[in-house]
């Protein structure tokens, strides 16, 4: 696999190199794979968690504090449900060659920024321009 010859564990992308090279490329794809498997992983124990727990507790304080509990696991569950689709997202995008790229401004996402939110779609400034104006149509 050639990727495997350009790719080394310890790599980090710097700035000076040429912009989502296939080196970038395979180390944010191993990034964005790692994130995914883990959030599988926890998902898996959550469910097994959930399914568990499913007894009847007489106390009604200690059901409402189990059902609270359950309800957060859930939230959790779906936080990372959205988290995975956005992942599955940015694998595709680096699959059709639109990685690291603003989908606003069609300019590089900082690589600063990428390692930090691998899932950006935008540029810092993209982004924070883009929540002002959710921001001003959120108040109408």
């Amino acid at each position: 696999m050639k990727q495997d010859k350009v790719f080394s564990e310890d790599y980090l992308p710097v700035k000076g190199e040429s912009f989502m090279n296939d080196r970038q490329l395979e180390f944010f794809r191993r990034k964005l794979v790692n994130w995914k498997n883990d959030l599988m992983s926890d998902s898996k124990d959550t469910i097994e968690g959930l399914q568990d727990n499913t007894r009847n507790i007489p106390d009604i304080a200690d059901r409402a504090s189990e059902e609270t509990d359950r309800a957060l696991e859930l939230r959790t569950r779906d936080r990372q449900r959205k988290l995975v689709s956005k992942i599955d997202a940015a694998l595709r995008r680096i699959d059709e060659g639109e990685y690291g790229y603003c989908e606003i401004t069609g300019e590089p996402i900082s690589l600063k920024r990428l390692d930090a939110r691998p899932i950006a779609t935008m540029t810092l400034e993209a982004q924070e321009s883009h929540e002002r104006r959710e921001k001003v149509h959120r108040d109408d």
